[in-house]
């Protein structure tokens, strides 16, 4: 665990310093909302809301894989939009 994140929870990943958007940091779920935690401020920006049954979540350079139970839905960090 870093900064109280779980990175074995499938709702929550790390942005790669380098990959593209978000290096740094850390992607996760809470309340059906998208957060990025910014370990160097300290402070949570929320992203997106309405993640009804969200099962998982991982990042490649600048899109975020949002895994339902039914279908996948990207978001893209740097328009950041759906």
């Amino acid at each position: 665990m870093s900064h109280g994140f779980d990175f074995n929870s499938p709702l929550v990943c790390e942005g790669i310093i380098g990959d593209g958007c978000g290096g740094g940091r850390i992607f996760f779920i809470k309340d059906e909302t998208l957060f990025a935690y910014d370990p160097l401020s300290k402070i949570n920006k929320e992203l997106l809301k309405g993640l009804k049954n969200i099962k998982a979540i991982s990042k490649k350079g600048c899109i975020i894989t949002l895994d339902f139970e039914d279908e996948i839905r990207l978001f893209d960090l740097s328009s950041l939009r759906a």
